[in-house]
């Protein structure tokens, strides 16, 4: 096929299209899997460093929590400065718990409400009777 383009037929003008276009699209396609696997790549070792993050701010917590308990045990028994910190964190919790429920009730069910009103309106406006333009009965 080393005929000058100006020289081929239709039907081989035809086929070089197709097979440029069928080469054209399956290069696209492995590019597109590449830079999708670039990214895929970059948002694990995101997630990972959000984890990392989160395990030493757990820790930072924990220190925190023992520095409370020391610097109120200059002060009173160590055994008491521990149970002190105990019951303002479990009572922190159970307001946080309180607060997260109350949330989650007031949400009301996980379902898309508006977008069902949304969708039963508008197939009611394409029934047959009640389309654009026409008047109720």
């Amino acid at each position: 096929m080393s005929q000058h383009p100006t020289d081929a037929s239709t039907g081989d003008l035809v086929g070089r299209l197709s097979e440029d276009v069928s080469r054209l699209v399956r290069d696209e396609l492995r590019l597109a899997q590449t830079e999708m696997t670039q990214k895929a790549k970059g948002v694990g070792i995101g997630a990972g460093l959000f984890g990392a993050a989160g395990i030493l701010a757990g820790y930072g917590g924990g220190a925190l929590v023992a520095t409370a308990i020391l610097a109120l045990a200059l002060v009173m028994d160590a055994w008491l400065a521990a149970l002190i910190v105990t019951v303002v964190l479990f009572s922190a919790a159970g307001v946080a718990a309180l607060l997260g429920k109350n949330k989650v009730t007031d949400a009301g069910p996980p379902v898309p409400t508006r977008t069902i009103d949304n969708v039963k309106q508008d197939a009611d406006a394409l029934r047959p009777g009640h389309g654009a333009g026409q008047e109720a009965p």
